[in-house]
C-alpha cells in the first residue's frame, strides 16, 4: 500500500526590519538626492551581505548583529554580484556594473585570524557587468563571469597579499551562473552550459542543442 505523502506546509516570514533599517534609502550627493537600490544579495551562517545601487556594500554580522559598509573608491557605481566564503577567513568577493571586481578580507576576533580588513582588486580584465562569482573551498580560487561571456580566474595569496588574474574562457553570450569544485567549473550561459576542466583547460558541453 502506498504511503501518504505528508501534507506541504506553507510559512510566511516577516521582512528582516533590523536590516533593512540600517541601510539608507536615500544618500546626499551634492545637492541631489539619490534613491539607494538593493542590487545583489548573498548569505552564510554569518553574514548578510547586500550590494547596492550606489556601490556600497552592506555586511550585517549575524553573531554580532552589527551593519558595516564597504565601497569602492573612485567612482558610484551599482554592485551586481557579491559571493560569501567561510573558510579560514572570511572572504566576500563584490562584481560591479563597469566589471569591477574586488575582494575582501575581513576582520576576526578569533586567535589565529586576520587582523586587518585587507582589499584585493581584480583589474583591468573586465569591461562589463559582472553576472556571475564563484569560489574554490579554500579561497585560493575566485572565478568572475561577465555578461559579454568572459570569465577570469583569480588566485590569491591571502598571505602575502597578492591576487593574479587571468582570461581563462571566452564564450560569445553572457555568463548567468558559475560553480567551482574539484578542479572543474561548471559554467552557465545564456546558450549552453559546459564543464571547463581548469588543469586541462579543456571544455566539455553539457548536453547537445543550444538554449533558444
Amino acid at each position: 500500500m502506498a504511503s501518504v505523502a505528508s501534507p506541504v506546509v506553507f510559512k510566511e516570514f516577516c521582512p528582516l526590519y533590523y536590516l533593512l533599517n540600517a541601510i539608507p534609502t536615500k544618500v546626499q550627493k551634492g545637492f541631489r538626492s539619490i534613491v539607494v537600490y538593493l542590487t545583489a544579495l548573498d548569505t552564510n551562517g554569518d553574514y548578510i551581505a547586500v550590494g547596492s545601487s550606489i556601490g556600497m556594500l552592506y555586511l550585517y554580522c549575524r553573531n554580532l548583529n552589527q551593519m558595516k559598509k564597504y565601497n569602492f573608491e573612485g567612482k558610484c557605481e551599482s554592485i551586481t554580484f557579491v559571493k560569501l566564503l567561510s573558510c579560514f577567513d572570511d572572504l566576500v568577493a563584490v562584481g560591479t556594473a563597469s566589471g569591477r571586481v574586488a575582494v575582501f578580507q575581513l576582520v576576526s576576533s578569533l586567535p589565529g585570524r586576520n587582523r586587518q580588513l585587507r582589499r584585493f582588486d581584480v583589474a583591468g580584465i573586465h569591461k562589463s557587468s559582472i553576472t556571475a562569482l564563484a569560489w574554490s573551498p579554500n579561497g585560493m580560487k575566485l572565478f568572475s563571469g561577465d555578461d559579454k561571456g568572459k570569465i577570469v580566474y583569480s588566485a590569491l595569496d591571502l598571505d602575502q597579499g597578492i591576487c593574479n588574474s587571468s582570461l581563462v574562457l571566452e564564450e560569445p553570450s553572457s555568463i548567468v551562473q558559475l560553480d567551482y569544485n574539484q578542479k572543474v567549473l561548471l559554467v552557465s550561459t545564456l546558450q549552453r552550459t559546459l564543464l571547463f576542466y581548469t588543469e586541462e583547460k579543456s571544455v566539455k558541453q553539457v548536453g547537445t542543442q543550444p538554449r533558444k
